[in-house]
């Protein structure tokens, strides 16, 4: 029997909570573009107790093969949500989540977008700006100027909220 938090009674977790869990938001994430099987590491990963787990772990608590994760953990491990640790003693690899792992994903992205938007200026100037595909590119390049503009506001505001709610 659990709660409606699906919990079992006695503050445990529940093992199939917690699967709904990873593959709901792994769904999430594969919608908005992510490699489905990355996401459903990157879920067990952050539904983890410790945020860890070693390779053996996820394919067992995925149900995937070896090389299903070692592929995954090579995505995240590329775009910088995943890092790996050698076990002391041991020959085994644990793969956990970067600390602050939201705020430095969108601390990189503002690369992405500075080579975008000077890609996308060079566009308009070459479609020149009275054609609609010149306009258009322009519009998109501005709009990338103005959001790495506002990042670095936003995640400011991000660092004090989080450090009103650690003094709480």
């Amino acid at each position: 029997m659990t709660s409606t938090n699906g919990a079992p009674p006695g503050g445990g977790r529940d093992p199939e909570a917690v699967s709904r869990f990873v593959e709901r938001f792994a769904g999430e994430m594969a919608d908005a573009g992510m490699q489905r099987m990355a996401s459903r590491v990157f879920a067990a990963l952050l539904a983890s107790e410790k945020g860890s787990l070693t390779s053996t772990e996820l394919s067992e608590q995925l149900r995937i093969s070896p090389a299903a994760v070692s592929g995954a953990i090579r995505y995240l491990t590329h775009v910088s949500m995943v890092r790996r640790e050698r076990e002391p003693g041991t020959r085994r690899d644990r793969y956990l989540l970067h600390d602050q792992l939201w705020y430095e994903a969108f601390g990189r992205r503002d690369q992405i977008l500075v080579r975008w938007e000077a890609v996308l200026v060079e566009g308009a100037e070459l479609l020149g700006p009275d054609t609609p595909a010149g306009r258009r590119i322009a519009e998109s390049a501005e709009f990338f100027a103005f959001v790495q503009e506002e990042i670095p506001l936003m995640m400011e505001r991000w660092r004090a909220q989080r450090a009103r709610q650690r003094e709480e």
